[in-house]
């Protein structure tokens, strides 16, 4: 039997790439490097992105068309290639940022949101390049707390890949997978389709320089965590708890979670918020509604930095449902307890990478 192309692309114009509905011929995804020697017959197939999920399977799908349409004896190679750019390697991504901060909590309802946002706005007002990512998959609030909840962020072509470019607000690069979905629907997905959705959020935006990225993670413990701490090296984290010991509790275990031998991510410190109610007309009185400096004494009996405590005031929830963070009022008392807040998480990254230094110049010296 003797092969020749218009045998073979014949056979390929049987195969249809699922996201477009035409065939492999008609939608120009067979390369122009078609070689046949005698029953042996190699080509590439084209892609447009090198993590098309449907690769492998037309793969498949194309070698089964030629051995059905042409000759079970034909040896068929195919390689692939991809219009974009690869994404970088794991260990490789955000090279432009200089330091990467989880933000946590054992449990929901301790206002970890809140901190986040706060926090990164006032890194901001501090004169610091800042990004933030919401990655609470399951509950995205940060469109709502930045006021920017109608924002639909688009595609830029960066150096052959298609990046998605950030929502920009109080000097902070925000991104939330709340852009993406409808927000009077459930997000139904499973863990492979959050932490997926994650990965591009990360890894296919166009962040730029920050020197510091902050990651609001989802409460508790998940596999969206080890997501975050397997795809990015990770300056450290923020745990965040009320005073409450049913919040401390929880508080203790996201510890553990971090500093485990399998996550081994440095803890920077606590964050003890609601530490306690102050009324605006009387700002000098503390009610310790939810216990007393319960956070702080976590901190002592873990032997990590309590970088800030964080009084309730009305002004909170009315900055966070307006979209108007209080950290940008610098006169206000919960805005100079998250501007000091920010004074104390530079410091700490600050001393964590002097301590790294020595360790990075054994490591390039090996």
């Amino acid at each position: 039997m003797t092969l020749y192309p218009k045998l073979i692309l014949d056979a390929l114009a049987t195969v249809r790439y699922p996201g477009t509905g035409k065939n492999l011929v008609e939608a120009e995804m067979v390369a122009d490097n078609l070689r046949i020697d005698g029953m042996t017959v190699s080509f590439s197939l084209i892609f447009e992105k090198p993590t098309d999920p449907f690769m492998k399977s037309m793969l498949k799908a194309a070698e089964t068309a030629i051995h059905t349409y042409v000759s079970p004896d034909v040896q068929v190679t195919i390689t692939t290639e991809s219009k974009q750019a690869a994404r970088p390697e794991v260990g490789k991504l955000l090279p432009q940022v200089k330091n990467i901060v989880g933000i946590s909590s054992g449990k929901g309802g301790v206002g970890k949101s809140t901190v986040s946002a706060n926090l990164a706005v006032a890194l901001a007002k501090l004169g610091y390049k800042v990004g933030l990512l919401d990655a609470d998959i399951f509950g995205p609030s940060m469109p709502k707390m930045f006021q920017v909840e109608d924002a639909r962020p688009y595609a830029e072509r960066i150096d052959g890949r298609d990046m998605i470019i950030p929502v920009e607000k109080y000097g902070v690069k925000l991104l939330s997978i709340g852009f993406f979905v409808d927000p009077d629907q459930a997000t139904l997905w499973r863990g492979g389709m959050a932490s997926n959705a994650l990965k591009q959020l990360i890894a296919d935006a166009a962040w730029g320089d920050l020197d510091y990225f902050l990651i609001d993670l989802p409460p508790g413990t998940s596999d969206i965590h080890l997501t975050v701490v397997q795809t990015l090296a990770m300056t450290g984290a923020i745990v965040v708890s009320t005073p409450q010991a049913v919040a401390l509790a929880d508080a203790r275990k996201g510890i553990n979670m971090f500093t485990n031998d399998k996550v081994n991510v440095p803890i920077l410190g606590l964050v003890e918020n609601m530490a306690w109610f102050t009324p605006a007309e009387l700002p000098e009185n503390k009610y310790y509604i939810f216990g007393k400096e319960g956070a702080k004494k976590l901190a002592e009996e873990m032997n990590v930095p309590l970088l800030g405590q964080i009084p309730i005031v009305q002004s909170i929830c009315e900055g966070g449902d307006n979209g108007t963070p209080v950290a940008l009022d610098e006169d206000s008392v919960t805005g100079r307890a998250f501007l000091s807040l920010a004074a104390s998480v530079v410091r700490q990254v600050d001393r964590r990478n002097v301590e790294m230094a020595p360790t990075q110049i054994v490591e390039m010296h090996k």
